[in-house]
């Protein structure tokens, strides 16, 4: 009987696993795409830029909609929609040819739903945790830790599927993986799961009114949002292209781009297992604070020559540190946020968190055009590092332990 009242939410977070690693896939396939058929950084950049381009305005205005539609039904609409579009991109080129401005579109439109999708995919965990009687902690590290394994075999899956297959059949996978995803959901995650929650509405734009004024309200929400947006700002170049330049550049084959984002997932995957089994025992302030001090030590190495070995060393520490942020802080979330709110505040936060990149990943491709590799990687890791300690410095984290020790409800 327990272990049918766990399918669900096992179910739901393996197909989370599914469509994660198609979609590092594509996160590797896409910028060597670009950079192979074009040889510029900038238009990698601009690729780049387009997958975090729709995040924002998605985010602030999707979360309603889950509210309002439910979070089963949002969760396989973004999965549709990703596939579809994804797929697109090698049937076009393959046909009648894929100009770069189509290729922009087509990523633009596969991103469009990522963020209700991934809050529609969190909005479901209290009640499925609940169902199966499992720690909310626990299952939130192991969803977030889905983007931690998708990290670990994808890269260096893609870097082999590449060089055999061609960085634009790859694709054919990530369309793959959002389908099986869909049909996971469908098939496996009850259909009352949230549903039974939609908000009556009030009114598209009073709802979505109501989230952001709550969201602004609460002080250590409006701080996490702020915090993962400028975060976000200094790193995501990193990681959507000047990783990828650097390969380029210094050995020109993607398997060494896949290995090195591996290195990143065992990091992330270690840093959230750790905080799932055991990380709930300390202070979240504490974990907060060190991980912001810690992270961008793994950006400085891209600005020196040094042995591969070495560098995914650095990386797969920047891993572990940023490892039980993600499950740390949805946990947070999940228990500030009322049930009624979670879609909207849940996706404007993510929202926040993502409005930074479409802008500094290009700003990126260009500098690397302009003045070349290295500064670029200097500027903005010590932009970074002097970002992370101002806030680390903030009082307002101590306040994340608020709700720590509530009596929880479910088995551990």
């Amino acid at each position: 009987m327990i272990q049918r009242q766990r399918r669900p939410v096992y179910s739901l977070i393996v197909a989370n696993a599914v469509s994660l690693v198609g979609s590092s896939l594509t996160a590797v396939a896409i910028p060597w795409f670009v950079l192979e058929t074009t040889g510029s950084a900038g238009k990698a950049g601009l690729s780049g830029a387009f997958a975090f381009l729709p995040a924002f305005f998605a985010g602030i205005f999707g979360g309603a909609l889950v509210d309002r539609f439910g979070a089963r039904h949002s969760a396989m609409a973004a999965d549709l929609v990703s596939g579809s579009a994804i797929l697109m991109v090698p049937t076009l080129y393959h046909t009648v040819g894929l100009a770069f401005w189509q290729l922009l579109i087509l990523v633009l439109i596969g991103s469009m739903l990522d963020i209700p999708g991934v809050t529609a995919r969190r909005a479901m965990l209290p009640e499925l945790a609940e169902l199966g009687g499992v720690r909310l902690e626990r299952v939130n590290a192991m969803l977030e830790g889905n983007w931690q394994i998708s990290i670990l075999l994808g890269p260096p899956v893609a870097g082999v599927l590449i060089g055999v297959m061609g960085a634009a059949n790859v694709l054919w996978i990530d369309a793959a993986s959002s389908l099986i995803s869909f049909a996971a959901i469908l098939l496996l995650v009850p259909a009352n799961i949230h549903e039974h929650i939609r908000t009556a509405s009030q009114g598209y734009v009073q709802d979505l009114r109501i989230g952001l004024h709550f969201l602004w309200r609460d002080q250590v929400l409006r701080w996490i949002s702020l915090m993962l947006a400028i975060s976000n700002a200094f790193g995501s170049p990193f990681y959507s292209l000047i990783i990828a330049v650097y390969i380029k550049e210094r050995y020109d084959d993607p398997r060494y781009l896949g290995l090195l984002l591996s290195a990143t997932g065992v990091g992330l995957l270690l840093g959230t297992t750790l905080y799932g089994a055991v990380g709930y025992r300390w202070s979240r302030a504490h974990i907060m604070r060190l991980a912001m001090i810690l992270i961008t030590l793994s950006y400085w190495p891209f600005g020196f020559q040094l042995s591969f070995p070495v560098l995914m060393v650095f990386v797969a520490i920047g891993g572990f540190v940023d490892g039980p942020l993600n499950p740390l802080l949805v946990t947070v979330r999940l228990e500030r946020i009322p049930t009624e709110l979670r879609g909207r505040v849940f996706a404007a936060t993510s929202a926040m968190a993502q409005m930074f990149p479409a802008f500094t990943i290009p700003l990126a491709g260009w500098m690397i055009e302009r003045f070349d590799l290295t500064p670029t990687v200097f500027i903005l890791a010590a932009g970074a590092q002097i970002a992370n300690l101002l806030m680390a410095r903030l009082p307002v984290w101590d306040r994340l332990d608020e709700t720590a020790n509530r009596e929880v409800a479910v088995a551990a």
